[in-house]
């Protein structure tokens, strides 16, 4: 009973982690207009179950560092209730964040609970130095390289585009759309309600920048268009690669579990996160931090690519949220358009993320201590 309580709660962290974290690596697909919320969420469900499914042969360094193993002795890995209470903390943190719409770290999450549950049940036996090194200078350090690189390589990417004489060209993009209201109106006799169907017509008006010119001989909107969508693709991949790893660790304990199958069940309900719930985050993600061409958004996701895959390969848990915010905030402060506002509330976010999962999984897992 108790091991299916914790694969339950193993897929609960695996569904808020794909509903706060799977729209990211698109989601300058969607700012910047070059596809619409349908197609991107696909697109990066596609990607990042690929990612999960290829983190079975590439991210077993992640597994065991997720597992727990050297931040806390052995027997307590063993103990169910102690992985039980990690997933349980970090998906109430991740999935109360959803609910507001505050793109937070799960990497994040589950670093505060692995150090809730692991000092509650150990104390000072804990390894802090290994929390340090392993998974808190990643998470720091991430998205202010990503920051510094977007702005480094946005800064290039434009010095060759007018070196080849590709130009921006800025347009209105009309959104008409028509819905049907029905409208309460008094009928001949007062004790009926007639109903009166009106159609309501609201039209948003969007800026959207093209690129006009011939790179290699084709269209450079469509070259830029296509390497948008590969970006997109790829950012989704390493995050699939990154994070599932992270969340199967915590399934390590349950020996008659293969742990392909482990990572194909977090695989799936991640994807049922991400196409359910994820577009509260995704917005604020695509439109709130700062506007965007397809140019600018491509070069964010680039360097998110990078850097993810970069970590997944050599067991670095950075955290895809904190790398992608960085990426855009650093395009948006090369075009000066970045909202200081919006950035100061998601790191906000980021700076009670660790506290408040460490506090709901050291509660838990005294209170599973008593109960079970």
């Amino acid at each position: 009973m108790i091991l299916i309580l914790l694969f339950i709660a193993a897929c609960f962290l695996a569904y808020s982690n794909g509903a706060n974290d799977n729209f990211k690596g698109v989601a300058t697909l969607f700012g910047s207009g070059t596809t619409n919320y349908k197609k991107a969420i696909n697109w990066a469900t596609i990607t990042t179950f690929s990612g999960s499914v290829a983190a079975i042969f590439l991210a077993e360094e992640l597994v065991k560092n997720f597992s727990g193993k050297g931040l806390v002795p052995n027997e307590l890995i063993q103990m169910p209730i102690f992985a039980i209470s990690i997933a349980l903390g970090a998906a109430f943190t991740v999935f109360i964040a959803t609910k507001i719409g505050m793109p937070i770290s799960t990497t994040h999450s589950l670093v505060g609970a692995l150090f809730g549950a692991g000092v509650m049940a150990i104390g000072t036996e804990f390894n802090f130095a290994k929390l340090g090194k392993t998974f808190l200078v990643p998470l720091i350090v991430s998205p202010l390289m990503a920051a510094v690189l977007s702005l480094v390589l946005y800064i290039i990417f434009r010095y060759i585009r007018k070196k080849l004489n590709i130009t921006k060209n800025s347009g209105i993009y009309i959104d008409k759309k028509q819905e049907a209201e029905a409208i309460p109106v008094a009928a001949h006799h007062m004790s009926t309600v007639a109903k009166e169907t009106k159609i309501k017509t609201s039209i948003h008006h969007t800026k959207l920048e093209t690129y006009n010119g011939k790179l290699l001989g084709i269209n450079s909107q469509k070259v830029l268009d296509s390497l948008h969508y590969l970006s997109a693709g790829i950012v989704s991949f390493a995050r699939g690669l990154n994070d599932t790893p992270k969340i199967v660790g915590l399934l390590l304990i349950i020996n008659t579990l293969d742990i392909k199958w482990g990572m194909i069940a977090v695989a799936i309900t991640m994807a049922l996160g991400g196409l359910i719930n994820a577009k509260k985050v995704g917005v604020i993600m695509s439109k709130k931090i700062t506007p965007m061409n397809s140019g600018q958004g491509f070069t964010a996701n680039m360097i998110t690519g990078l850097l993810v895959t970069t970590a997944s390969i050599h067991g670095l848990p950075v955290s895809t949220t904190h790398v992608s915010v960085g990426s855009i905030f650093g395009i948006g402060t090369v075009t000066k358009k970045a909202d200081p506002k919006m950035i100061s509330k998601i790191l906000l976010s980021w700076v009670l993320t660790l506290p408040i999962a460490a506090i709901a999984s050291g509660l838990l897992f005294k209170l599973l201590q008593s109960i079970l």
